[in-house]
C-alpha cells in the first residue's frame, strides 16, 4: 500500500486487514501522517515503512495499491516536484514491482485529469481540459502520465492493472490544513471563524464519504474482469460550494459568517462523476448520505482540532 498513511490510504489499510490481508504500508510521510495508522501497528499483519516510492522497493507482493502522492492543492503546490515524481517515477517503480511478482496493481488517479471540464457529468471516455503548465499541472499532468504508464504495462506486459479516478472525498483523518472544501469549512466553523468561500460559491462539487470510496477501491482491485479498466469513483450528488458551506455552518454554528475570496487559478467550475461504469462493472455506488457523512466528519474534527465555535452542535 503506497501512500498508506494518508487519509484514504489509512482507511483502505484498515479494510484490507479486516479482509484478512497482510498489509505493508509504504509512505515517506511527506503529506501522510503516522498517527493515521498508529492504531494499526498493534496488528502483526501490518507493517509501516518510511520509504519514497521513486526509489526501488525490495519486497514480495501480490497486490500493489499506488496512492502515494500529495492530493490537495496545498500539498501538491507546496511539493510540486515531489508530486510530479511520485506519479511518474513512483508509478514506474511500483509497476515494475508488480510485474516482477505477477501482482495485481491499482493506480489511484483523480478527477483532476478532467481539468475544468467541458463535458458534464464526466465519464471515463472524456479526455479532459487540463492546463499542462498551470499551477495544478504538477498533479493533474503527472496523474495523466501515471495513467498512461499503467496502460503501457497492461498492453505491453499483460499486467493485471486498473485505474480508479477518485473524485472529491471527505471524512475522518482529513488533514485540517490541506485546503480542501470540507476540512476548511469544518475547521473554520469549529474555531468560530468565518467560512471562506472562493469565488461566488456557485462552482459545484460532488463529495464522496471515505468509507464508500474505499469500498469502491477494493471492488476495483479484486472484482473479476477489471484488468485494464478505468473507473470513476465518486458521488454524483452535486451541490454548490456555497450549499456545502451552509450545511456545515448549520451543523456547527448558524451564527457564523460566510466570506468570499478570489477564485484560485484553474479551479474547476463544475465537477460530478458519471458512475455508470462503476455500477455496471463493480456493482458499486455511494450509500452514505451527505449529512450523515458530514456529521461523522465534524465529530472527528472536534477531537482533532477542538471546538472553538460559539454555539451549536453536530
Amino acid at each position: 500500500m503506497a501512500g498508506g498513511a494518508g487519509m484514504i490510504g489509512s482507511h483502505l489499510c484498515e479494510r484490507l486487514l479486516e479482509r484478512g490481508d497482510s498489509v505493508l504500508c509504504v509512505d515517506n510521510l511527506l503529506t501522510g501522517n503516522r498517527a493515521n495508522v498508529a492504531h494499526l501497528e498493534r496488528d502483526p499483519r501490518f507493517t509501516l515503512i518510511q520509504h519514497d516510492v521513486t526509489t526501488p522497493l525490495d519486497t514480495v507482493v501480490d497486490g500493489v495499491f499506488h496512492l502515494a502522492s500529495p492530493a490537495s492543492p496545498v500539498g501538491y503546490q507546496t511539493h510540486p516536484e515531489e508530486t510530479a515524481l511520485a506519479n511518474a517515477l513512483g508509478s514506474h517503480e511500483l509497476l515494475k514491482l508488480a510485474r516482477r511478482h505477477g501482482a495485481r496493481y491499482l493506480f489511484a488517479s483523480t478527477s483532476e485529469v478532467y481539468g475544468d471540464p467541458r463535458e458534464h457529468p464526466q465519464a471515463e471516455t472524456y479526455w479532459g481540459n487540463v492546463n499542462p503548465i498551470g499551477p495544478r499541472a504538477c498533479y493533474d499532468e503527472s496523474k495523466r502520465f501515471g495513467e498512461a504508464l499503467t496502460m503501457v504495462y497492461v498492453q505491453a506486459h499483460g499486467l493485471d492493472a486498473r485505474i480508479v479516478r477518485i473524485f472529491n472525498t471527505y471524512g475522518p483523518r482529513s488533514d485540517p490544513q490541506d485546503g480542501r472544501l470540507v476540512p476548511n469549512f469544518v475547521t473554520q466553523a469549529l474555531q468560530g471563524e468565518p467560512l471562506t468561500v472562493y469565488g461566488d460559491g456557485s462552482q459545484t462539487r460532488s463529495l464522496c464519504y471515505v468509507d464508500d470510496l474505499v469500498r469502491g477501491i477494493q471492488l476495483a482491485m479484486f472484482a473479476p474482469d477489471t484488468a485494464g479498466a478505468v473507473v470513476n469513483l465518486g458521488n454524483p450528488d452535486e451541490h454548490t460550494v456555497l450549499e456545502y458551506a451552509e450545511v456545515i455552518r448549520q451543523m456547527v454554528d448558524p451564527t457564523l459568517e460566510i466570506v468570499f475570496r478570489p477564485l484560485p487559478t484553474d479551479d474547476p467550475t463544475r465537477r460530478r462523476p458519471d458512475i455508470s461504469r462503476a455500477r455496471e462493472l463493480l456493482g458499486w455506488e455511494p450509500t452514505v448520505p451527505l449529512r450523515e457523512g458530514l456529521a461523522r466528519t465534524v465529530a472527528w474534527f472536534r477531537g482533532a482540532v477542538g471546538d472553538g465555535a460559539r454555539s451549536g452542535s453536530s
